[in-house]
């Protein structure tokens, strides 16, 4: 396993669960730069975000339809594990206000494949419990 791998999960785990996060744009383009590779790419629901751009926008909208608002913020379960150059945590949308303020709204699994440099190659999001329907 690279040394940069071990030393830094905690670090990339929590960056990771801090870009979602981000109100502020230029940081949130800063911190996607930081975390994937330049041709990164993230698989959600059969749907693909490829290169910096592509992961720019997704957590773009993903941060609009969820957390600007302030109904979610997005969290880790900080149960995580690492295999070689393969990072596996659980991420949760947690109800931000409401009757049900931090209740997980909804759950996925998340496995990260990560280069020499521990940014992340791949990303895949597996729903592990879905938005309740509206």
């Amino acid at each position: 396993m690279p040394q940069t791998v071990t030393t830094d999960v905690r670090r990339i785990v929590q960056r990771y669960t801090a870009v979602w996060n981000e109100s502020d744009a230029t940081a949130r383009e800063q911190a996607v730069a930081e975390l994937w590779a330049a041709d990164g790419v993230e698989f959600v629901e059969g749907t693909q975000f490829r290169g910096r751009t592509g992961l720019v926008d997704r957590v773009a909208e993903a941060h609009g339809l969820f957390v600007a608002s302030g109904d979610y913020r997005v969290s880790n379960d900080d149960r995580v594990s690492v295999h070689d150059d393969v990072v596996i945590l659980t991420i949760q949308l947690i109800h931000a206000k409401g009757p049900q303020v931090g209740d997980v709204a909804w759950a996925a699994r998340v496995f990260l494949l990560l280069d020499q440099d521990a940014r992340i190659r791949q990303d895949y999001h597996l729903t592990v419990q879905p938005l309740p329907a509206v």
